[in-house]
């Protein structure tokens, strides 16, 4: 009987070699086939079931929570301020600007005002200059005369 069942073997080694490598390419098409799939499924469950599961997790969290929530009033306090703050600056920045402006025009009309006086003078002066010039020169005209 052990006779019998060692060539029943030996006959039978070829036929299971074969079936073992159609069953290794069998799997290995399997796997080929299966592992896209899995992916895209991996990839559908994260985007459609995660971001649901996660905010059901989250809410609850919150409710079970035993701190109080924070206030959200400091960050729209702060930023009120900061704006009140930038607008004061601002206005104060323009009445500066104004008088700046206003005090250059003086200080223009001024400098007109002082170059026009010097004007005047070298004119009046120009004129006394040639009035005496026109005197010695009509003073000598009558001496040679």
């Amino acid at each position: 009987m052990k006779d019998q069942a060692v060539r029943t073997g030996r006959r039978m080694q070829p036929m299971a070699d074969q079936a073992k490598v159609a069953a290794a390419h069998r799997i290995e098409d399997a796997r080929y086939w299966a592992a896209p799939r899995i992916e895209s499924a991996a990839h559908g469950f994260e985007e459609q079931f995660a971001p649901k599961v996660s905010l059901m997790l989250t809410n609850a969290a919150r409710r079970i929570d035993p701190t109080p929530s924070r206030s959200r009033r400091w960050p729209m306090l702060v930023l009120l301020s900061g704006l009140a703050v930038g607008t004061i600056g601002y206005m104060f920045y323009r009445r500066n600007a104004q008088q700046w402006t206003e005090h250059m025009k003086d200080s223009a009309s001024d400098a007109s005002r002082w170059v026009n006086e010097k004007a005047d003078r070298a004119s009046e002066s120009t004129d006394r200059m040639a009035a005496n010039v026109s005197d010695k020169a009509d003073e000598a005209s009558r001496r040679m005369s």
